[in-house]
């Protein structure tokens, strides 16, 4: 497709797509997958130092609670303000403060002696971390080809899951040896050594730039890192997306709420909600909880990063298969699947060969299907409101965390057995398939076709 129009101004989106992947794009995916990866070791440090703080300090369950539970908090809070500031000042400017924050305070956490303090600590540090996430998948999403944009966000976001599985071979390693102050002191400090690099090599989101109606050269200075501009190129750009006339003149929330999006949105919302709960019950809870069935810290830590291993790998096979079949239908067998995986985790804890593979599994289904998630929203929302919606699916999937954070230290301190909690994971595992399969019913016919000109398309 002409990447023109007949007035010879650019189409953003059409240039992008009709160009390959240049270096300059995957430029755009490395910093971003840095970002993600500190965001993940961040947000799951606490859950795999949590043995050794308990241990430390002589905490119960249900007083690691606070702790475990501030940065999520934290992490919804800063999503529902991130998205709308980056709508309205930029992905990269968002992006920039967000790291500098969760580094900052992550660092001084490091420091702190009490359970009140270090609470608080989490708390502010989850203000960055919930920024930080949302908008890389954004601004990744906004340089992508629709025709890899699937593989390439969810490419990028697996530097949260490898991320996190680096905590816990961090942790295996810092902990015996320095404590688990390290930990936190660590995670502090790789943000902040990012943020000059990213303030002098990360560009802002040319789609939203054109938006913005910023200075063409600007544009298209951007632009060219990518390809050349067409020869009748007449000195302007604009995006094409169904109705941007009407949407232009709404907020972006009032945008993520009209009548076309609102039922993506609030199926969207459900399957982030069901996800995140299930995952940072997993991040958080999962290392105690196999602790608690007789194997070693070190043993609980490391099959506990097979969860995200298994995420890494589910999230770049399951990105592929989105570009290249329905992606509805891709999300919704794996997310049945990954019910399965945690139903036999219950079963057979006392193997360690089964255990093992049972949670690679459930993180290669479950984790993988999250990410598979992001990039569907990405592609759901219109660029006026993109970044506000796939914030908001965070925000909102961010009371599911803390969910199944304080329902983790719940369930133990109702004495329920480890067959019996992960029995009860696979509703929410279910919840998460039925609402992506509602929303594919609605949507799936405009991500394909334009037969309805104001229909939401993946764009």
């Amino acid at each position: 497709m002409s990447s023109t129009n007949q007035n010879n101004s650019v189409d953003v989106q059409n240039f992008i797509d009709s160009q390959p992947v240049v270096p300059f794009q995957w430029l755009i995916l490395l910093l971003c997958f840095v970002v993600t990866a500190l965001d993940g070791l961040d947000t799951a440090a606490v859950g795999f130092i949590a043995p050794a703080l308990r241990d430390e300090w002589g905490l119960t369950p249900a007083q690691l609670n606070p702790i475990l539970g501030a940065a999520l908090l934290g992490l919804t809070l800063g999503a529902f303000i991130a998205g709308p500031l980056a709508d309205r000042f930029g992905r990269k400017t968002v992006l920039l403060v967000s790291v500098l924050f969760f580094g900052l305070w992550s660092l001084v956490a490091a420091f702190v002696d009490s359970v009140e303090g270090l609470a608080l600590m989490r708390l502010l540090t989850g203000l960055g971390l919930g920024g930080a996430m949302p908008n890389a998948i954004t601004l990744t999403s906004e340089y992508c080809p629709q025709r890899r944009r699937s593989l390439m966000v969810t490419g990028m976001f697996c530097g949260f899951t490898l991320g996190s599985a680096l905590g816990g071979i961090v942790a295996a390693h810092l902990v015996p040896a320095f404590g688990w102050r390290s930990v936190l002191a660590l995670g502090g400090v790789l943000p902040l050594m990012m943020v000059p690099l990213l303030f002098w090599l990360l560009p802002e989101s040319v789609r939203f730039l054109v938006r913005r109606q910023a200075d063409p050269a600007r544009i298209a200075r951007l632009l060219q890192h990518i390809a050349p501009l067409p020869g009748n190129w007449n000195g302007s750009f604009h995006i094409h997306e169904a109705d941007t006339a009407g949407q232009a003149r709404q907020s972006p929330v009032h945008q993520i709420l009209g009548s076309e999006l609102r039922f993506g949105s609030l199926m969207l919302w459900t399957s982030f909600f069901m996800g995140f709960l299930i995952i940072y019950m997993m991040t958080n809870w999962l290392p105690t909880l196999i602790k608690d069935t007789g194997l070693t810290l070190s043993q609980a830590a490391l099959i506990g990063a097979m969860f995200q291993v298994g995420g890494t790998l589910g999230a770049l096979l399951l990105g592929s298969a989105m570009d290249r079949f329905d992606a509805y239908r891709i999300l919704v067998c794996a997310y049945v699947c990954g019910a399965g995986f945690l139903f036999a985790i219950g079963q057979f804890h006392d193997n360690y060969l089964l255990l093992t593979l049972g949670v690679a599994g459930m993180g290669f289904c479950i984790s993988g299907s999250q990410v598979g998630a992001n990039a569907l929203a990405a592609g759901f929302f219109p660029t006026d409101s993109r970044a506000t919606g796939v914030s908001w699916a965070h925000g909102v999937g961010r009371f599911g965390s803390v969910l199944g954070t304080l329902a983790g230290g719940g369930l133990l301190s109702l004495g329920l057995g480890f067959d019996d909690i992960f029995t009860l994971l696979m509703l929410p595992a279910l919840l998460a398939a039925t609402a992506i399969l509602f929303m594919g019913r609605r949507y799936r016919r405009a991500a394909t076709t334009a037969l309805r000109p104001n229909a939401p398309q993946l764009s």
